[in-house]
C-alpha cells in the first residue's frame, strides 16, 4: 500500500493538514507517500489576494480547527492585497524538491507551505526554493534549476494526475493498495482518524 497526498501549496487547509500528514508518516514509515500538486490558483483564479475575500475568514477557521499558525511574514506579504498566488509555479517548485529527494516528498511539502504561510516567501521566487533546499540538506542549485527548467511540464503533469485520481478539493489523502484507491482524509482529519481508515482497509 502507498499513500497519495494531493494538495496545493497555496491552500490554507493543506497547510492545516501538514501536522496530520507528518504524524501519519511518522506512524507508518513503511508506507511511501506520493505527493501530487493540485491547481487551486490557476487561470482566472490567479489574481491578487484582495480579490479573494474569503481568505482571512478561512484562515481563522483553519487555525481553530487544526491549530495551524499563519506567521507574521505571511501577514506582511499579503497585507496590501496585491500578492498573487500562482499554483503552477508552486507545483513546479514542489516537483523540483520531489525530484531532489523523492522519499522525503511529504516532509518537503510541509517545508514549502511553512515557507509561505509562516515566513511569507513567494512560491514563485527561486530564492524560496534555494532556502528550502539548503535547510533540508539538498543541493539548492539543482533544486532551483529544476524549478526554472525551460519547457518543464511538471505542474501540468501533476494537475492531470490529480484529475485522474478524481480529486476536486485539497487536501485529499488517498490510500492505494494496488487494486483500489480510497480517500482516507479530505480537508481536515486527525492522524487517529486516518489510522482508523487505514485499519479498515487492511482488514
Amino acid at each position: 500500500m502507498q499513500l497519495i497526498y494531493v494538495f496545493d501549496a497555496y491552500c490554507g487547509w493543506s497547510h492545516g493538514f501538514s501536522a496530520t500528514l507528518r504524524e501519519v508518516a511518522a506512524r507508518h514509515p513503511d508506507l511511501p507517500v506520493e505527493v501530487v500538486s493540485g491547481g487551486l490558483f490557476t487561470g482566472d483564479r490567479r489574481q491578487p489576494i484582495r480579490e479573494l475575500g474569503y481568505v482571512q475568514g478561512a484562515n481563522d477557521k483553519i487555525s481553530q480547527a487544526t491549530g495551524a499558525e499563519f506567521g507574521d511574514g505571511y501577514r506582511r506579504l499579503i497585507a496590501d492585497g496585491s500578492f498573487v498566488m500562482d499554483s503552477e509555479a508552486a507545483a513546479r517548485g514542489m516537483a523540483a524538491l520531489r525530484q531532489a529527494a523523492p522519499l522525503r516528498a511529504a516532509e518537503l511539502a510541509g517545508d514549502l507551505q511553512r515557507a509561505f504561510f509562516s515566513d511569507g516567501h513567494s512560491l514563485s521566487d527561486p530564492q524560496t526554493y534555494h532556502k528550502i533546499a539548503l535547510a533540508a540538506g539538498l543541493d539548492p542549485d539543482a533544486v532551483v534549476a529544476g524549478f526554472l527548467a525551460p519547457g518543464s511540464h511538471a505542474a501540468e503533469a501533476d494537475f492531470r494526475r490529480a484529475a485522474r485520481l478524481g480529486v476536486t478539493g485539497f487536501p485529499t489523502l488517498l490510500a492505494d493498495d494496488g487494486g483500489r484507491v480510497v480517500a482516507v482524509a479530505r480537508g481536515h482529519a486527525t492522524a487517529d482518524e486516518v489510522d482508523q481508515h487505514l485499519s479498515a482497509l487492511a482488514r
